[in-house]
């Protein structure tokens, strides 16, 4: 099979097309045929030698989603027939061809979601339903909050807020507002070089109660500013830096929750029971319209390193996807 291998880090240039051997598919596993993948912020850390892939696999192989069809099955596996269409996220080996994964790990493409737009699902909706709600507590009636709102966990993140009956504040870049009040963001403010948290502040005077926090940096220590008492931070990455000074003080009079979390580096067994929570709670949603998949590009999959350029210039919205088929 065809597979991007990282034989050196560094910038978009290392992105090159290899023939490499095809997986094979353990007793519980299934091996599907990638029709398209799509790009995350990891992959750009990886590319770089700052995000390694947990698997340690002997050939690096980035790529944390893939939509496709079903190829090959193990013995144990029940769930799963050859040409099924299914979807879902890997800690690697997603830019190639095929991919081998856990059978209950994988997820169906649901009814009216073309295969072709499924690859913009697991790895942003997993990632804001399990920080905002599994684990940031956001239920219907409560504030969350979610920085870089346009972005594919912010995207992710307004629909399911308000599919549960969340309020919602987001920030956003410059240029990209419109793009989050049509999701159904029901506040949106431009996040530099705006005052932010005085915007935030006036309309949500007792704070947020979960706030989704992709950046990091400075906006640690105006995170405690915007929470309110008793409510969760959820740091679910570190675009503007992983170091910040912050007011101690407030994480204790505020009692504060302050919650770091990967999908990536979490054990097979917690990987399979969030998947499985997510089939019976979210997928639904899919099938009934309330969240859709937000798409702002696709490319070929010969065109890899000009979507990886096109996406550290961080002008889209939604996500950027790459076709294989």
């Amino acid at each position: 099979m065809r597979a991007i291998v990282l034989r050196a880090h560094g910038g978009p240039e290392v992105l090159q097309i290899e023939e490499v051997p095809d997986p094979v598919a353990g007793p519980d596993q299934i091996v599907v045929d990638i029709a398209h993948t799509a790009l995350n912020r990891a992959d750009t850390l990886q590319r770089m030698g700052m995000y390694n892939d947990p698997r340690n696999p002997t050939i690096e192989i980035p790529g944390l989603e893939y939509a496709g069809t079903v190829s090959a099955i193990g013995s144990d596996v029940t769930e799963w027939a050859i040409g099924d269409q299914v979807m879902g996220i890997e800690s690697g080996g997603c830019y190639a061809e095929k991919v081998v994964t856990h059978s209950r790990q994988a997820l169906p493409v649901p009814a009216n979601v073309d295969l072709a737009d499924a690859a913009a699902i697991a790895e942003v909706f997993l990632t804001a339903w399990d920080a905002l709600v599994v684990q940031g507590g956001l239920t219907s009636g409560r504030w969350g909050l979610i920085h870089a709102g346009a972005s594919g966990v912010g995207t992710a993140g307004i629909q399911i807020a308000k599919a549960i009956g969340a309020r919602i504040a987001v920030t956003c870049s410059a240029g990209k507002a419109d793009a989050c009040t049509a999701l159904g963001a029901d506040l949106v403010i431009e996040r530099s070089p705006s005052d932010w948290l005085g915007e935030l502040s006036a309309a949500v005077p007792d704070g947020v109660d979960t706030i989704l926090d992709v950046v990091g940096g400075e906006e640690a220590d105006r995170n405690l500013k915007a929470v309110r008492v008793d409510g969760t931070i959820v740091q679910v990455g570190l675009m503007g830096g992983g170091s910040a000074p912050v007011n101690m003080g407030l994480i204790l009079m505020k009692r504060v929750t302050w919650i770091g979390t990967t999908l990536r580096s979490r054990p097979l067994e917690r990987k399979v029971a969030l998947m499985q929570r997510f089939i019976d709670e979210m997928l639904p949603l899919f099938e009934s319209g309330a969240l859709r998949p937000v798409i702002d590009s696709r490319y070929s999959f010969d065109q890899l390193p000009e979507a990886h350029r096109y996406m550290e210039s961080n002008a889209n919205v939604g996500k950027i996807l790459i076709d294989l088929a």
